[in-house]
This record gives structure tokens, C-alpha cells and sequence, in this order.
């Protein structure tokens, strides 16, 4: 049994399976509707229904309030239509965009790889095809569990097409169960079940300005699937990548792009480390000490104007580095986060210097 779903302003019109959500619908069929958790925590994918009857499922009661259902809002990611249903939705205009639609995949472990004591690299074969932009996500499904994750796909368009395998980073978490069972229970020859892509994290090529990219811990996946993809195409724009973590040991695809920055002379690569012994302890680390932001702040003289930033990491660097960039003036429309949230940020201040989250 399905319904009729009209998207307004859009009057697009398409078909919801009972039991499917209207976020899940629309994107399936191109149609991006702007979300963040994709479980009812943060709020961001709140629509306006204008005529007949949704159920709200699990969304969270401060993220959907009483009075917002008593005025006929809902959440794009948890409701399910009780009949023909129309809703009015913010679909933003991104010239950079491409329409794909969401897509279910079954995969192969075809290897694991440790990247660092708390990293590991799974490659996983796909059943057919994946068309994404780099930068985009999937939502792997965990055995047992349920329940799926949401993790970026770490290489570029060109090499998934030519390999047929997407390459996810996955950093341990304590306590979590997702990660927890990809990190001891998982082995190659393993089937898994994905689907994707999702997010609006991408490269705004159509701007043709100097990019820079902020990383931290894991957030390095979609800025590499990023700067590889850029510099494949030979993208002539200058490119820096800043990429914080705590150690040396924690510093992973380190090699590959001092390499590329020597191979090509409008990319620079910044490593930061925050947490690396000194000399006398036995580190030989001669990079830059310090957080993310410290590092570009320093790199860029404290001035980003005439730039787009692409921002990816932990919360508290991202906020950080939103706050150098703004002091050096640039403004939210030059400045790109991922939008993928777990449900502790979704718990967490969103960032008080951002009008749109």
C-alpha cells in the first residue's frame, strides 16, 4: 500500500510505501529535503504539512515541540503518511548539486586495515555501481544491531568507479556498539548491507576560488575523497588541507599527502599535531603544534577572505574553526560543515556564529 506525497514549492508529486519515511521517500527520488541526524534528535529536517495526516513517529519532543504539531509542523525523517499528503519544505537551490537518488547496495569485505591504534580502513565491494560527489556519505547497517551508521566514503569518485570498492574510515568509539562490532567482529568475507549517498557536503567548483580544508581525528575521509577528486580532474584552483590530530601515531594518510603536495604545486598540506611529545621525550615531530584552527589562523595570516572553507570533524574543532574563519573574515556562505550528527552533537549548542544549521 502507498501513498501520493506533493513537495511544495517543488509540486513534485511522488509515491510513499506505508511505513516509509517522507525523508526517506524524497531523497530515493532525487528530491534533497535538508536533514542532519536522520532520527528525530536535531530538528533540521522539520516540514510544514499542509493537508492530510501524518503520524510523527519517534521524534524527539524537543526537537519537534507540542506547539509545532499543534501547527501542523513535522519531522521529514521519522513521519509516515496516514493518507495523500501535501507539505511545504525548504529545498534549497544548489547549483553544485547533483540529483541522485538514494540507492540500497549489498557489499563485500574485501579487506581491513589498521590506520592508526583507534582507526581502521574497510573496503567493501559493492553489488553494482555508486554515482555520489565526493564528500557524500552512506548509512552502513550493523549486524545484529538494527540500527545503521552514518560514515563518508574516504575515496575519490574515480577510483570507486575504477575498483568498484568504497574505502570507510571508522574510528573506534567507547561504548559504541556500531563501531565496537566493526572494530572486533568484523572480518574480510563478510556481506553488508549500505545505502547511499546522502549530504550536501561537496566542493562548490562553480565559485572557482582558493579552497581550504579543516579536518580533525576521522573527519579526514570526506576531505580526502575532496582533494583527491580535485586534483584528479586537475583542478587549478590552490587547495590547503589543514588536518589536526593528537599524535604522530594518530596522523594517518600523513605520507600520501605530502607526496600529492609535492606532485602538485597549487595543493599545500598543513599537519597539526595537539598532543605530540617534544623532543626530549623522543618525538622528532618538527610540523606544527597545536589545534586546527591555531594552525590556519597561522598559515593564512589570520586573513580567509576570498576563500571557501569545507570543514569536517569533531564539534568542538569545527566550532572552533568557524570562529577563526569568521574573525578572518569569512562569512557563512563561504564556509561548509558536514552535517551528519550523532545523537550526543545532537544534544550539543549548535554554533551561535551560524543563522542556518
Amino acid at each position: 500500500m502507498s501513498y501520493q506525497l506533493t513537495i511544495e514549492p517543488l509540486g513534485a508529486v511522488i509515491d510513499v510505501e506505508e511505513g516509509q519515511t517522507i525523508l526517506d521517500a524524497a531523497l530515493r527520488q532525487g528530491l534533497y529535503i535538508p536533514h542532519a541526524c536522520g532520527h528525530g534528535l536535531c530538528g533540521t529536517c522539520k516540514v510544514q504539512v499542509c493537508g492530510g495526516e501524518v503520524d510523527h513517529g519517534a521524534a524527539n519532543p524537543f526537537a519537534l515541540m507540542d506547539f509545532e504539531r499543534d501547527e501542523g509542523k513535522t519531522l521529514a525523517c521519522c513521519a509516515t503518511l496516514q493518507d495523500d499528503v501535501t507539505i511545504e519544505a525548504d529545498m534549497d537551490d544548489e547549483p553544485d548539486a547533483r540529483i541522485i537518488p538514494v540507492r540500497d547496495f549489498a557489499a563485500t569485505v574485501t579487506r581491513i586495515v589498521d590506520l592508526t591504534p583507534t582507526i581502521k580502513a574497510l573496503h567493501l565491494a559493492l553489488d553494482k555501481p555508486i554515482d555520489f560527489q565526493a564528500g557524500q556519505y552512506v548509512q552502513l547497517e550493523i549486524p545484529g544491531l538494527g540500527q545503521s551508521r552514518a560514515f563518508s566514503i574516504a575515496n575519490a569518485p574515480a577510483d570507486v568507479q575504477r575498483s568498484g570498492e568504497v574505502e570507510l574510515n571508522v574510528r573506534i568509539v567507547a561504548g559504541g556498539a556500531g563501531t565496537t562490532y566493526l572494530h572486533e567482529k568484523l572480518k574480510v568475507g563478510d556481506r553488508l548491507r549500505l545505502s547511499g549517498p546522502y549530504g550536501r557536503f561537496f566542493v562548490r567548483q562553480s565559485a572557482h576560488l582558493p579552497m581550504v580544508f579543516m579536518a580533525g581525528g576521522s573527519g579526514l575521509s570526506s576531505p580526502r575523497s575532496m582533494v583527491l577528486d580535485l586534483l584528479g580532474q586537475g583542478c587549478t584552483e590552490p587547495i590547503t588541507l589543514v588536518y589536526g590530530q593528537r599524535t604522530r601515531a594518530e596522523l594517518y594518510y600523513h605520507d600520501e599527502f605530502v607526496a600529492l603536495a609535492a606532485q602538485h604545486p597549487n595543493f599545500t598540506y598543513v599537519p597539526v599535531l595537539s598532543n605530540e611529545p617534544d623532543a626530549a621525550e623522543g618525538s622528532d615531530w618538527t610540523g606544527a603544534r597545536g589545534f586546527v584552527h591555531d594552525a590556519a589562523k597561522a598559515h593564512f595570516g589570520g586573513s580567509f577572505a576570498g576563500h571557501k572553507a569545507y570543514l569536517c570533524g569533531p564539534p568542538p574543532m569545527v566550532e572552533a574553526c568557524i570562529g577563526t574563519l569568521m574573525q578572518g573574515r569569512l562569512f557563512e556562505d563561504g564556509i561548509h560543515t558536514e552535517k551528519f550528527i550523532s545523537a550526543a552533537d545532537a544534544n550539543a549548542q549548535r554554533s551561535p556564529l551560524f543563522k542556518r544549521v
